[in-house]
């Protein structure tokens, strides 16, 4: 993959953190493709704005999906990451989604808690008993704010952090994310990538404890997130 530093958007930056927008199909960090990851790409950024020479220490918190965008914090120091990772332990992290689903949700408001498992070799994560060993719980609670052309634009809160959770717990429900096939979803003659954006994360700054936001929305001039009025239905609902 042929993708750059400079191309980031780096949101926010002090001597602690890094706030940066992850784009879709970036890995979070290293993986068997041997595509740049954003680690990779936030220690090159660091090395050349600071001329730092050797190793770049950066600390991943947490992850997104590779296919998955969105806003993400990463620790400049490794006194920062121990705090960041107790906030995310602590549930002092949130993190909120935006995804796009095929038809109606089964209720405007709802929960989904259900235990996963994900099937290595196959990459694929699905909704297991409660007592299958190396199952793990998956929380989240979701709300549905527009309806249209069969599609909903919903506001989803994740509680745990499983892989492919999202998109595994809105699949099980009859709710597959558009653009999603490994998941259920109806495959398009223009396929887009998969309707599925971390934008908002919120959480204590690990030195000043001063309550930190950050909302980044998906680009809205692309589908499918141009069949809704993503700011202003965002603009009405975010304080809910």
């Amino acid at each position: 993959m042929d993708f750059d530093y400079r191309n980031l958007n780096i949101v926010y930056e002090d001597n602690h953190l890094l706030v940066v927008v992850k784009p879709q199909n970036v890995p979070s960090q290293g993986d068997e493709s041997g595509d740049k990851d954003m680690l990779t790409l936030l220690k090159e950024y660091l090395a050349d704005k600071y001329d730092k020479k050797g190793n770049v220490y950066l600390g991943l918190v947490h992850r997104l999906d590779r296919p998955t965008g969105g806003v993400m914090v990463f620790a400049k120091t490794s006194k920062c990451a121990e705090r960041l990772s107790e906030s995310l332990q602590n549930g002092e992290m949130e993190k909120k989604y935006l995804a796009v689903v095929q038809g109606e949700l089964p209720a405007k408001n709802g929960r989904l808690d259900n235990y996963l498992y994900k099937y290595s070799t196959l990459n694929i994560v699905k909704v297991v008993p409660p007592a299958t060993e190396g199952a793990k719980r998956a929380v989240l609670d979701y709300k549905s704010i527009a309806v249209k052309d069969g599609q909903s634009l919903v506001q989803i809160k994740l509680y745990t952090g499983r892989s492919h959770q999202i998109r595994a717990q809105m699949s099980f429900i009859g709710n597959p994310l558009v653009g999603d096939a490994k998941y259920g979803a109806i495959k398009s003659k223009n396929p887009t990538p998969l309707a599925l954006w971390a934008y908002e994360l919120r959480f204590p700054h690990p030195i000043s404890k001063e309550s930190m936001v950050f909302r980044v929305y998906p680009d809205v001039e692309i589908a499918p997130w141009n069949a809704f009025d993503v700011d202003s239905l965002l603009r009405i609902t975010i304080n809910d």
